[in-house]
């Protein structure tokens, strides 16, 4: 199935190994093609970056013409630097055939460099909107005749508090430019920020019945604050979690926590936005290679981590914001493999872990050590006054598998003739956090 794809673009997914198209780019490579507006909604995993990157290209191909001198024929609006440069990868290895140019603008890196890549223009510009805002205000990048706006990962945008960088953004483009627009969740203010970028979009969806990855076990361990990093130590004796991610909510605990493992004989590295550019490559490059065992990271570093064979992950803390959870454990369950999430709760996530559940639609299962499931109790009793809390919570590692709908074809990689997809706190309880925190916790990540 070749999609209105030229040859050259289907050499260079021949020569990646993908053979079949995801749902996802069924659906949204013949609108991208035909010049609409696309809503897209998809979980992470499911190949949306192929699904406008392609078609894309294909247009850049069929209409050459040079970019304006500063400027850019697309723009891709990333959130975090490692998403950013997975994007512009992939730009580069579809288009390797079609002399394509890609530019990655992010913070964290001098920006003279980023000037002069975009000195003579180039066809994309893959960028996360704090940096980008600031080479417009220096007048060193012009969106004046950017004709291709992609904003990816926009409920992620939202949680990190990036929506009013992206509306200043778009407000020095031109008003005839083609718009897509793709998210896990539709959250009401991403609803609104569709409405207000799109026009007349398509809107594509592939989002199972519920909202967490395919073959993805969940489970859920009480356990004191407190007792959790001794616990993960015990977790991690397990041989089986040979690669293992380990989410944090703050740049400070995710340093705590893999120090604590370090002197516990794991081999690991920490991930975070204090870390430098080159330390975060370093670190991803040891986990990719299994060099480290585990990557300790908050949920802004870990972005963009596309790491196949990824065999757990473990919610160290559950996340402020739901949605996030979602996309924590799609690291993991990727390339049509099984996966792992541990989510460790402490009393004080109690709330936390009940949102997860009401925005997946799913109980997750809870397990005392002798491997008796457990659930979390009600918020409240018959009699509406809330239920007592337990007073030891910790359980095993042990869980059943959430039942899932089965996925569709996939542009799948081949391997070895299988065909397999790409694609410590203690105290009071805490403040439950809400969106419009969102730019105080991007600083904290």
């Amino acid at each position: 199935m070749h999609l209105g794809l030229s040859t050259p673009i289907l050499k260079a997914l021949q020569a990646e190994g993908y053979e079949t198209p995801t749902p996802i780019q069924v659906k949204a490579i013949p609108l991208v093609l035909a010049a609409r507006d696309v809503l897209g909604i998809a979980q992470t995993g499911t190949g949306k970056t192929a699904a406008f990157a392609l078609p894309i290209i294909q247009r850049l191909a069929t209409d050459r013409r040079p970019a304006l001198r500063k400027g850019c024929r697309v723009l891709v609006l990333s959130p975090t630097r490692e998403l950013a440069t997975q994007i512009a990868q992939s730009f580069r290895t579809y288009g390797r055939n079609l002399d394509l140019t890609v530019a990655v603008v992010f913070g964290g890196v001098g920006h003279r460099p980023q000037i002069q890549a975009m000195a003579r223009g180039v066809d994309v510009l893959v960028a996360a909107p704090g940096r980008l805002l600031d080479h417009l205000a220096e007048r060193s990048i012009n969106l004046a005749a950017t004709e291709i706006l992609v904003l990816d990962e926009a409920d992620r945008m939202l949680d990190l508090g990036f929506l009013p960088p992206i509306r200043r953004i778009v407000s020095q483009m031109s008003a005839r430019r083609q718009n897509l627009f793709f998210s896990a969740t539709m959250p009401p203010e991403i609803g609104k920020l569709a409405a207000e970028m799109l026009r007349d979009p398509a809107r594509v969806s592939v989002s199972p019945t519920t909202l967490t990855v395919d073959k993805v076990t969940q489970r859920v361990i009480h356990v004191e604050s407190r007792n959790k990093r001794a616990l993960l130590v015990e977790l991690l004796a397990d041989k089986s979690m040979s690669r293992t991610l380990v989410f944090t909510r703050t740049k400070r605990g995710a340093d705590r926590v893999a120090d604590h493992l370090v002197a516990a004989g794991v081999s690991v590295a920490a991930i975070h936005s204090n870390k430098s550019q080159s330390q975060r490559e370093q670190a991803l490059a040891a986990f990719r290679a299994s060099r480290i065992r585990a990557l300790v990271a908050t949920d802004i570093a870990a972005r963009g981590i596309d790491i196949d064979l990824v065999t757990h992950v473990v919610n160290y803390e559950l996340p402020d914001v739901p949605e996030s959870y979602v996309h924590r454990i799609g690291r993991t369950a990727r390339a049509g493999a099984e996966g792992i999430a541990i989510s460790l709760c402490d009393l004080d996530e109690r709330e936390q872990l009940r949102d997860i559940e009401r925005l997946t639609r799913q109980s997750i299962p809870a397990e005392d050590r002798r491997g008796t499931v457990r659930h979390l109790p009600d918020a409240r009793q018959p009699d509406g006054r809330p239920a007592p809390k337990a007073t030891d919570e910790s359980s095993g590692p042990s869980g059943g598998r959430q039942q899932r709908s089965a996925r569709g074809p996939h542009w799948h990689r081949e391997k070895r003739g299988d065909f397999t997809g790409h694609g410590a706190r203690s105290g009071p309880p805490r403040h439950r956090a809400t969106r419009a925190d969102g730019k105080q916790r991007a600083r904290r990540g």
